[in-house]
């Protein structure tokens, strides 16, 4: 099973091309399944079957498992069938009549436009780590970037001069999203006065450093924007993408159409990017009441 897996893997990461984080998701999801076949000592070419299969899905429900967790097994599973009779292990497909769970999608938490003016207020700019914060804050306020992406730019994706950042999304696609002039301004600030003096060698690529003189990680960027909301006074349950997510339903809220939306957010499928607009207050709601006598 073991072979079976790191075979499909790297499968997907040669052949489909498919980002780091969605080959992690796949590997784990994978090696719990590896882990139920080897605890009852089945093997991939005798023992796969849908019964089989069906068993492992419901010992997920009885551990707790969330409909979005073994809806998400449930593709990785079927995805890797689907390879085996690709490459001839397997001369069926045990999963190919599973059915995934309709997975109920909850409405984004965003944070209000006056939440956002405090929380981008509250980094210090006297000092290299907080010229380096304010620039990722109003970097993922300005454009909507995930936060995978901000730290994975390098100073080579920042065109201050022209106003836009080329970042690379799921999928190893990039795209290029415009920056607003405070943005640019912060990100210079930070470029000239505070990373200079912590970055740890001359070529270093990476724009967002940390003390080390290293690239930023996530677990790091996590830690500095619950910092930050706690000082604004912000008792919503922040996330790392909780700016990005206000990012989307402020600008529809200001008339953004919804296609460029999708395009600055890097989504696929515009049904993504339709999710914000149950957030969006409906104008045509306020029209009515204003303007009928029996509303």
């Amino acid at each position: 099973m073991e072979g079976y897996v790191n075979a499909f893997i790297n499968y997907l990461a040669i052949e489909r091309g498919l980002a780091k984080n969605t080959l992690e998701s796949y590997g784990r999801d994978l090696k719990q399944f590896q882990n139920y076949m080897n605890d009852l000592n089945l093997e991939v070419e005798k023992d796969s079957n849908e019964n089989m299969i069906q068993e492992y899905l419901k010992s997920l429900q009885t551990k707790g498992r969330a409909v979005s967790t073994i809806s998400r097994n449930i593709a990785a599973i079927k995805a890797f069938y689907q390879y085996l009779v690709k490459e001839n292990y397997l001369e069926s497909d045990p999963s190919q009549s599973l059915d995934t769970p309709k997975v109920e999608k909850k409405l984004p938490k965003i944070l209000s436009v006056h939440e956002v003016e405090e929380l981008l207020k509250q980094p210090e700019i006297k000092s290299s780590g907080g010229l380096r914060d304010k620039a990722m804050l109003e970097l993922l306020y300005a454009t909507g970037i995930r936060v995978s992406e901000l730290i994975a730019l390098n100073i080579s994706d920042i065109n201050l001069d022209m106003g836009y950042v080329k970042c690379y999304g799921k999928g190893s696609k990039n795209r290029i999203v415009p920056l607003g002039s405070i943005a640019v301004k912060a990100v210079h600030d930070y470029i000239i006065k505070g990373r200079m003096k912590v970055v740890r060698t001359y070529d270093e690529p990476a724009l967002f450093i940390n003390h080390h003189g290293g690239r930023l990680t996530r677990q790091g960027f996590w830690k500095i924007i619950k910092k930050y909301a706690q000082e604004a006074g912000i008792t919503k349950d922040i996330t790392p993408h909780t700016l990005r997510h206000s990012f989307a339903t402020h600008l529809l809220e200001n008339g953004a159409d919804l296609r460029s939306v999708q395009e600055m957010l890097g989504h696929a499928d515009i049904s993504t990017t339709q999710l914000y607009t149950q957030i969006v207050k409906n104008p045509l709601k306020e029209v009515y009441d204003k303007s009928h006598p029996r509303a």
